[in-house]
């Protein structure tokens, strides 16, 4: 059973899943759409193709740990998101995961056009690897 990874964004989705184990994280390609239904269908294909056992998302928490704007909309889109898929959908705090992913494609050396690719994929596998080192640990997570 394998574990799936949201970086839910305006326009795109980073993805990342599991090992069969639950140790590692690999990316998916980033999902790019223009509507929340067409999200949703690819992630539910992702969900049966892989044999999904339960998703975590990044939760765009403030410094302050408040929930802004961004938040809220990642909540409504998770709702939407549980009426389509029928495994547990758990919140995890990103707080900084896309300023890793920029800087740990800087320190690579990778082109700004590359890095624009690749930085929701990162974000995404950044997301669910701290998420698989943590699993002993209850104090981040959230059910929806």
């Amino acid at each position: 059973m394998r574990i799936l990874a949201l970086d839910v964004g305006e326009k795109n989705i980073g993805l990342a899943i599991s090992d069969e184990l639950g140790w590692t994280a690999q990316g998916l390609p980033t999902l790019r759409y223009q509507e929340n239904t067409e999200a949703l269908l690819e992630i539910t294909n992702v969900v049966k193709e892989n044999n999904v056992s339960e998703i975590v998302v990044g939760m765009p928490i403030n410094m302050d740990g408040s929930l802004g704007k961004k938040a809220k909309e990642v909540v409504s889109f998770l709702e939407s998101l549980q009426k389509e898929v029928s495994v547990p959908i758990k919140l995890w705090d990103e707080r900084m995961s896309s300023v890793q992913a920029e800087k740990l494609m800087l320190k690579a050396d990778l082109s700004r056009k590359k890095r624009k690719k690749k930085v929701d994929q990162l974000a995404a596998q950044i997301i669910l690897q701290t998420y698989l080192d943590s699993r002993g640990n209850t104090s981040q997570k959230d059910d929806v």
